[in-house]
């Protein structure tokens, strides 16, 4: 069956940066776009960012434009976040999804019904 895993989550001051991974198995994964999702307590989930099957195109929240960036190693399964400068307000569980799809723009992806599997997500604490 479809596992993703996420993984690098964690507790860090404000400025400081994370890389979030996210392993894929049971999928052609080279055929699949993905995307990264994150949940505060109380609010509901929101879009980070997302990447196209090839890597080739990314879209992403204006919340996080200049700071995070998505990437994906197709050789490896994987989707990563890099997430530099955080703040507090980007304290959050953050979840990766998979979508298969070898179409993309930046409209697309955006919305939790896009995608059809997810991860169990991994927390991200950022101290002030």
């Amino acid at each position: 069956q479809v596992q993703l895993v996420e993984s690098g989550g964690g507790l860090v001051q404000a400025g400081a940066s994370l890389r979030l991974s996210c392993a894929a198995s049971g999928l052609s994964f080279s055929t699949y776009a993905l995307g990264w999702f994150r949940q505060a307590p109380g609010k509901e989930r929101d879009f980070v960012a997302a990447i196209s099957w090839s890597g080739g195109a990314t879209n992403g929240a204006d919340s996080v434009k200049g700071r995070f960036t998505i990437s994906r190693d197709n050789a490896k399964n994987t989707v990563y976040l890099q997430m530099n400068n955080l703040r507090p307000e980007d304290t959050a569980v953050y979840y990766c999804a998979a979508r298969g799809s070898t179409s993309f723009s930046v409209s697309m992806f955006r919305n939790t019904y896009d995608y059809d599997y997810w991860g169990q997500g991994t927390q991200v604490t950022v101290s002030s």
